[in-house]
């Protein structure tokens, strides 16, 4: 097609229909971005409650060793306290 002397490149109907498309693409991509914000939202959440659940964790174990340290404690001082109320045969020789 020519109009005024010189070839035309892109008719009007061409240039309709790339701005028509690149409305689409942007369109397209918005909605992506959007539904990857919500998909990492709902990650982040579930980040969260696994750091909660391990802090939980971490609680309990640091409880658990406290209580068998208190408890071998308890069974050293319990050994200590009969060793010391035991009567010992003055004939047998110490060990």
């Amino acid at each position: 097609m020519i109009r005024n002397g010189r070839r035309v490149l892109y008719s009007p109907q061409y240039v309709r229909g790339f701005a028509v498309a690149l409305r689409e693409a942007r369109a397209d991509l918005h909605d992506m971005h959007f539904k990857h914000l919500c998909e990492l939202a709902d990650l982040h959440r579930e980040l969260d409650k696994c750091r909660a659940e391990l802090d939980a964790l971490k609680d309990i174990v640091r409880r658990r060793v406290a209580a068998e340290a208190e408890l071998a404690a308890l069974r050293r001082e319990r050994e200590l306290m009969r060793a010391l109320s035991a009567e010992r045969d003055p004939a047998l020789p110490l060990q």
